[in-house]
């Protein structure tokens, strides 16, 4: 009887505390995000079209729309008093006992996610590559679900912390990256950490869980060599020199052509200052024909036979 009074006051007491208490979240750097937070209200309202009156502490699996093949999800509904006392296990989240979600609600609901293959579609670290699908674990209110609408809840781990395990890790082909969990808070923020030997995150907030590894970043080029700068230079001087002589050749044509047409224009000049000729028509043809003579033909005697 005095365990259970004791227990009691336990459970009032961190209930208390956590309705007057502040998270304060560490964030190291930010993550590009593509509508991870309407993903989440999506998946929720989603669960409870599909199940409308779910039973308390039974995990519903929820069959998403063709447009998400490839991920999956799925959702309890529990009591604040229970989780405390037990905490809740799933596939991929160990939940252990002692904590309470952040503002209190006596009933809520655990969404936990599997993104899959469209991990990198939602969740995109820069300088970091994904080797672990995106796990997530989002807390909602259903209290007053009918009044005000879905309502995102937090969690307050006071002791033991959440942990996280993934079902399928592709290790890098680079022996020499280390890899390190990601968390993906809100407002797009992060936090890192180690990964444990079992291949797992520790947490002690919900959100979204990953395991990733620095991007391998682009070799450089080599130094090019003696003989590859020479023939370079090779190319260069003889594309000036091809491209020269394709000048000179132009600049010949356009002078020629440039003194042919004023050598027929003097010549033109000129026959325009000499005396002008007739002209007469011989069949078809246009001949050029003199007005007169300049010289009477006179006969050298006046003999005649």
């Amino acid at each position: 009887m005095g365990s259970k009074s004791n227990r009691s006051w336990k459970f009032i007491l961190v209930m208390l505390s956590i309705c007057f208490s502040r998270f304060a979240k560490a964030a190291t750097m930010k993550y590009n995000g593509r509508d991870s937070a309407s993903l989440d209200d999506f998946l929720q309202n989603y669960s409870s079209e599909k199940f409308p009156t779910p039973r308390t502490g039974v995990q519903y699996v929820v069959s998403l729309p063709a447009n998400f093949t490839g991920m999956g999800a799925s959702f309890v509904r529990v009591r604040a008093k229970t989780f405390w006392e037990r905490g809740f296990n799933s596939s991929s989240f160990h939940i252990p006992p002692g904590i309470l979600p952040l503002p209190f609600a006596k009933r809520f609901d655990l969404v936990f996610q599997n993104l899959g293959k469209l991990s990198s579609r939602y969740y995109n670290l820069p300088n970091f590559t994904l080797i672990t699908p995106v796990l997530g674990l989002v807390v909602y209110d259903r209290t007053h679900l009918s009044q005000r609408g879905t309502s995102s809840l937090g969690f307050s781990v006071k002791g033991n912390p959440i942990l996280v395990h993934f079902p399928r890790i592709s290790p890098p082909e680079d022996r020499n990256l280390t890899m390190q969990c990601v968390r993906f808070g809100a407002d797009e923020t992060v936090e890192l950490g180690n990964v444990t030997a079992a291949n797992g995150c520790v947490a002690r907030a919900h959100g979204h869980f990953a395991i990733v590894v620095p991007s391998p970043s682009p070799s450089p080029s080599p130094p090019r060599t003696a003989e590859e700068r020479l023939l370079k230079w090779w190319v260069v001087a003889f594309l000036a020199g091809f491209l020269g002589l394709v000048v000179l050749l132009l600049v010949a044509a356009a002078t020629c052509k440039f003194v042919k047409r004023k050598k027929i224009g003097k010549m033109e000049r000129e026959s325009e200052i000499s005396e002008a000729l007739g002209t007469m028509w011989i069949g078809r043809s246009k001949m050029p024909s003199a007005t007169g003579m300049r010289t009477q033909p006179a006969l050298e005697d006046d003999y005649v036979p």
